[in-house]
């Protein structure tokens, strides 16, 4: 077959040391699916199976791996699940995955060694991704019901020969939701006890997504109650329990405050910023060419990767796998696939700040190669008081994906100053959404953001006037407008999301000085270039003639600094503009040139 791709008798396909399955041969694209048995069975699976073997030689006893929603942790874990379980008969999905794991990494790696854990362990495996309640009682019961599903799955035990008539019951009692005789906090560690009584094998335990509740507590009041059971749901089975051979956990992060693995001190953290198992989450550039290739989409490489790539993880560079896979579904059309899955909250907050510096931080990482520096502390605390821990912030924005480093050194540091960025542009058309968001909230609606648009490319001086008069009556009080930062701050905001222009750009060097506002048109001959200067009349007396005063004072500043210097000018010119704030007043200038 063309493109250098080896095509194996078994449905794998391997190229430039990337592999993927195709068992059923239709090219099928496991969106939504993270049960490993059907993927493989029917889809098209990216060979991540050697996350087994970091898992074996890893020697830890419990491993939280952290990544962002989206990224592969739950199909990982069934993968995990598949190749270590012995089929429970009482899990109608259960089969013998011998054949779906053949001519996999994991398969032949070290002649075939890891062979022998296959089917080889009882295992528990619990999900918390769709326990995201309104209150407690109602995550609590939640809980409850998928503990009773999984002691369900392993129903037989119920008839254990190794078992006693006490330990019988009880997994009769909890199979049907009867947590008479055994509390819900113990469920995890008896569960484990009794599956390494039956099969004289000690049992792994996975764990996905085991922050939902406790995220899901933060944003519904009941926080301290979700992180109080889970802190001693996962204790008493994860540490020091004989019955346990090792244990997988993910998550998008680590919960720190009153830490629910503080009585953990076997436990293995591994985020972006660590080497170890860099490559088992995200697609690899390899990864993706093998697809592409295979799906005879070659050409589209150059837009996956401007759209869907960028992301830094330990020493590789990774792409987004959600949003890959959906740009291959919808056949090569772009689109802001991975930001629809969520509500996009973390990144609402920060656009949602009304410190100035964090404003100014937001509106350099928007620019072409922005970066803030910060130090991350990946152990996230959530404030016990309401309101934003600005800091606490980019941590959390690095973790749940909406930034990237490519500092990954010291990767336990909460010192290390990195430098961040926005991955790509999938996650810069999410900040922009969300900044647009934000200010048609302030105008009153998208319609009138888009006559201020308008108002300003055509130069109409009342429009202009009129409107950002409004914003300072309505919604002054959002933006805290106290100097002329301020004001600039606004401004900028309310730039972004103009038809046919580039993002704005603030406070570059330009000519003789440094502009404030300089908006670019992506047709510089349909469309002016527009440059604006403002002003904040400190002290002064805000009647109308000293506003228009400092008003013409800003324009001529556009034009005597030549701000305009290394941008191409086409046919529609210069659209300058001065404008003067004091208070909740305001003057505007403006004139073209070319």
């Amino acid at each position: 077959m063309a493109h250098n791709v080896v095509i194996s008798e078994n449905g794998v396909y391997c190229k430039d040391g990337a592999r993927l399955s195709d068992r059923s041969g239709r090219k099928m694209l496991p969106i939504g699916n993270d049960d490993f048995i059907t993927v493989a069975q029917n889809s098209i699976f990216v060979d991540k199976t050697m996350l087994i073997a970091d898992v074996l030689n890893s020697g830890s006893v419990a491993t939280l791996f952290c990544r962002p929603r989206r990224f592969g942790k739950s199909l990982n874990l069934s993968m995990l699940q598949r190749f270590f379980e012995i089929p429970s008969p009482d899990d109608p999905a259960a089969i013998d995955t011998s054949s779906l794991f053949e001519g996999l990494a994991i398969w032949s790696a070290e002649d075939g060694r890891y062979r022998a854990h296959h089917a080889s362990y009882p295992v528990i495996r619990f999900s918390f991704n769709d326990v995201k309640a309104l209150t407690w009682r109602d995550a609590f019961r939640a809980i409850r019901s998928k503990m009773a599903s999984e002691y369900r799955r392993h129903y037989y035990l119920a008839d254990s020969p190794n078992l006693s008539d006490a330990e019988k019951a009880q997994v009769e009692q909890v199979s049907y939701d009867q947590f008479n005789d055994l509390p819900l906090g113990r469920s995890l560690m008896v569960l484990s006890d009794l599956l390494f009584k039956h099969h004289g094998k000690r049992c792994v335990i996975l764990i996905d997504e085991y922050d939902a509740p406790v995220m899901a507590g933060h944003t519904n009041g009941y926080y301290r109650e979700a992180v109080s059971f889970i802190k001693g749901w996962l204790t008493g089975a994860l540490k020091g329990n004989s019955s346990l051979a090792f244990a997988v956990l993910t998550g998008v992060q680590r919960i720190s405050k009153e830490s629910i693995f503080s009585d953990l001190n076997n436990l293995t953290v591994n985020t972006a910023l660590n080497v170890a198992s860099d490559e088992r989450y995200g697609f690899t550039q390899d990864e993706v060419r093998a697809l592409a290739c295979y799906l005879a989409s070659e050409d589209d490489l150059q837009e996956v990767r401007y759209w869907y790539d960028g992301y830094r993880f330990g020493n590789i560079d990774a792409y987004n796998p959600w949003s890959v896979l959906n740009y291959f579904q919808n056949h090569g059309v772009p689109d802001v696939y991975w930001g629809n899955t969520s509500s996009n909250s973390v990144l609402g907050e920060l656009i949602a700040s009304t410190e100035e510096a964090t404003q100014e931080q937001l509106y350099t990482l928007m620019e072409p190669n922005g970066v803030v520096e910060e130090t991350l502390d990946l152990s996230v605390t959530f404030p016990d008081e309401p309101g934003v821990d600005t800091h606490a912030l980019w941590s959390m924005l690095y973790l749940a994906g909406y930034l990237t480093t490519d500092d990954t050194e010291l990767p336990n540091s909460r010192r290390r100053v990195r430098p961040l960025r926005i991955p790509n542009q999938e996650i810069r058309e999410l900040y922009r959404t969300e900044i647009v968001d934000r200010f048609t909230r302030a105008m009153g609606s998208s319609g009138r953001l888009l006559r201020l648009h308008q108002a300003f490319i055509e130069g109409n001086v009342e429009v202009v006037k009129a409107e950002l008069e409004k914003v300072l009556l309505d919604s002054a009080s959002s933006f805290d407008l106290v100097r002329e930062n301020s004001y600039h701050m606004l401004v900028l905001g309310l730039m972004f999301g103009m038809r046919e222009y580039e993002d704005p750009r603030s406070n570059r060097e330009a000519g003789y000085g440094r502009y404030d506002v300089r908006v670019k048109p992506c047709d510089p001959n349909r469309d002016p270039l527009l440059i604006i200067e403002l002003k904040c009349a400190a002290g002064v007396a805000s009647d109308t003639e000293s506003l228009k005063i400092l008003a013409a004072q800003a324009l001529q500043q556009t034009d005597a600094s030549r701000y305009e210097s290394g941008v191409t000018i086409g046919k529609a010119g210069i659209r300058r503009w001065g404008l003067a704030f004091s208070g909740k007043h305001i003057a505007v200038d403006t004139r073209t040139s070319l």
